[in-house]
């Protein structure tokens, strides 16, 4: 298991930096012209060239987000990045990431006691090049996807996955390599 690092998401500063991002990514969602796009790329920390993205994307801040060149995102994918390195997303080039599409580097505790505080845990997510991630894929905080590698649809993946292997499943197992 990754270590989860904490982060206080209800303070002031944080809730205003979600409502911005939250803002673009509805503009885009609204109106996928090619300046809403550009908006939603300017969210991130870095992002490639030749880097499509198609409506109904979503993420918490972008700060920490990073995408490789000539990289594809389908409909509905929801990124929940965190505002520390810690919670960093990170997406290689020429990856095809499906449409509805979770990549979750935000957590909670699951202490009862500990959950009452209201933090927010996270741990990076890394997915190399020449990835495909299939439809309706969730990637949980920690997890480091190899290159070359194919995420089954409806995958749940909570743990790293080695490069040029095929997984899928609840949890994400290998299949084969590729």
């Amino acid at each position: 298991m990754p270590t989860l690092i904490a982060f206080n998401s209800l303070s002031p500063e944080l809730i205003s930096a979600r409502k911005s991002s939250h803002e673009v990514c509805r503009t885009f969602a609204k109106s996928p012209s090619k300046g809403n796009l550009k908006r939603i790329k300017s969210l991130f920390a870095q992002c490639g060239e030749h880097v499509m993205i198609e409506p109904q994307f979503h993420c918490d801040y972008g700060s920490h987000i990073s995408i490789g060149d000539r990289t594809f995102i389908n409909i509905n994918c929801t990124v929940l990045d965190a505002p520390i390195a810690q919670g960093a997303v990170t997406i290689g080039a020429d990856c095809l990431i499906g449409p509805n599409v979770q990549l979750l580097a935000v957590s909670h505790a699951v202490n009862p006691a500990e959950r009452l505080k209201k933090e927010n845990f996270a741990a990076p997510i890394v997915i190399g090049n020449n990835v495909w991630i299939g439809a309706g894929v969730i990637v949980l905080a920690g997890v480091t996807i190899g290159d070359n590698s194919v995420i089954g649809a409806g995958s749940v993946v909570t743990k790293n996955v080695t490069a040029n292997t095929l997984v899928a499943g609840n949890p994400a197992v290998k299949i084969r390599d590729i």
